[in-house]
């Protein structure tokens, strides 16, 4: 496959996105203070990584399958970690990482919506709109998590 250098450029910046969460979700695994919510990052964080692989493939001219998401969010429901007599700053802690996780999920997802509208391949657009939908997914199960232990 032929890129543009506009399609090029537009998939380095992605994969420098991709970089970023890669290390973010596993910067948020290593001090998450609850067991569960460190799994939730890590595998967000291996998400992240094929991601980061998958948008290298594309820049090379490739087109590579886009592994299926380790998480489900449909199926996710995340078990009550937090309550009325747990260490409330632990609570806090958690929170706040799970907070700046969405957050960065809504950037990277805004990212692919506009990033993919450059690309005329339709192959190319599909997986993108997949990376996408994925990006959206683990902001959706982030979010069940806050609900789950009362944080939002």
């Amino acid at each position: 496959m032929i890129l543009t250098e506009q399609e090029t450029t537009t998939l380095k910046e992605l994969q420098a996105q991709e970089k970023i969460c890669v290390d973010h979700y596993n910067m948020c695994a290593s001090n998450a203070k609850d067991e569960g919510l460190k799994d939730l990052f890590t595998q967000i964080a291996k998400d992240e990584q094929d991601h980061y692989r998958v948008l290298g493939k594309l820049a090379e001219g490739e087109v590579p399958n886009l592994p299926e998401s380790r998480l489900d969010s449909s199926t996710y429901h995340p078990a009550a970690a937090y309550d009325s007599a747990s260490n409330q700053g632990d609570k806090q802690h958690d929170e706040v990482l799970c907070s700046d996780s969405i957050g960065n999920e809504k950037l990277v997802s805004a990212d692919y919506n506009a990033g993919l509208f450059r690309f005329g391949s339709s192959e190319v657009r599909k997986i993108l709109n997949r990376i996408q939908t994925q990006e959206q997914e683990h902001a959706e199960m982030i979010y069940k998590y806050k609900q789950q232990n009362g944080m939002a």
